[in-house]
């Protein structure tokens, strides 16, 4: 059984992967995933790290523009490509993964996977993300605006489906309101028994 965590940015994806991972006793991928991609598709962890996951909407139409052109692979593309191979090398075994689509990859490869959504207000993802501290000079508000907006566009891109629509998860959890500690005791009374 393959565990995938798609999640707003704030969330709490890494630390709900994280705290699973070792209540379940099985390994999850968030930051190694860049790692692994990045040797895979040959592109440097940075560009992973900017294009693993998110774009914005010019970006989305260019790449499209450009996908039109037989002999054209975007680096968007190309990176999308090696992390599908990634999820699908990963899901061999028993694992956690957060994001990069994971759980629709895992889907049109018939690799069956449990797939969790995690979600919360502005506020709460404003102050997870102050604990964070990556929005450098920007707004914190809006930061985690363009983030999610980014991801969601992203994920769109690549699934043609809608991040956070219920429909392609089997559980939804709003972390704002159940909290992380609690989301963990959730996912793990569900899921222990799966790895038993």
């Amino acid at each position: 059984m393959v565990i995938t965590i798609s999640r707003e940015y704030g969330a709490g994806g890494r630390s709900v992967a994280a705290a699973l991972s070792k209540r379940l006793g099985i390994e999850y991928y968030d930051i190694d995933f860049v790692r692994l991609t990045a040797k895979v598709s040959g592109y440097s962890e940075e560009d992973i790290r900017r294009e693993g996951e998110d774009m914005n909407r010019r970006s989305k139409w260019i790449n499209q523009l450009l996908d039109n052109m037989s002999s054209y692979t975007s680096s968007y593309d190309a990176i999308y490509q090696a992390q599908r191979e990634v999820v699908v090398s990963l899901a061999k075994k028993p694992c956690i993964i957060v994001g990069r689509c994971s759980n629709i990859i895992l889907a049109s490869e018939k690799i069956p996977s449990f797939d969790v959504f995690l979600y919360a207000d502005k506020a709460y993802k404003m102050k997870r993300a102050a604990e964070l501290n990556e929005n450098g000079e920007m707004d914190l508000g809006k930061y985690v605006e363009r983030r999610d907006h980014l991801r969601r566009t992203y994920y769109k891109a690549y699934t043609k489906h809608e991040m956070g629509d219920y429909r392609d998860y089997d559980i939804c959890l709003n972390t704002g309101v159940i909290g992380i500690d609690q989301s963990v005791d959730i996912l793990e009374q569900i899921l222990k028994p799966m790895f038993a």
